[in-house]
């Protein structure tokens, strides 16, 4: 096992979207966009944080955290109108 984070980032990264593939084939999608939005939000922190470097600027993960954060919230909110 590889205690190298960005190796690790990856690897979660491969899950996760696998995961959301696999949520893909389920009958009632729709029903699941709030499931698929989740792992979006997710992937995305992973690539800032450990690709990007954030996790070494507080104060720019902050932002970038909060602006995906609100992308999320306002399409989360879509989903539900649909």
């Amino acid at each position: 096992m590889t205690h190298d984070p960005l190796i690790r980032a990856w690897g979660l990264l491969v899950a996760l979207s696998m995961a959301g593939a696999l949520i893909t084939r389920a009958p009632n999608v729709t029903g699941l966009a709030l499931v698929i939005l989740a792992l979006s939000f997710v992937k995305a922190r992973l690539i800032l944080h450990h690709y990007l470097g954030l996790a070494n600027a507080p104060s720019w993960r902050r932002g970038f955290d909060m602006v995906v954060a609100g992308v999320c919230v306002l399409l989360a909110a879509l989903a539900l109108l649909a």
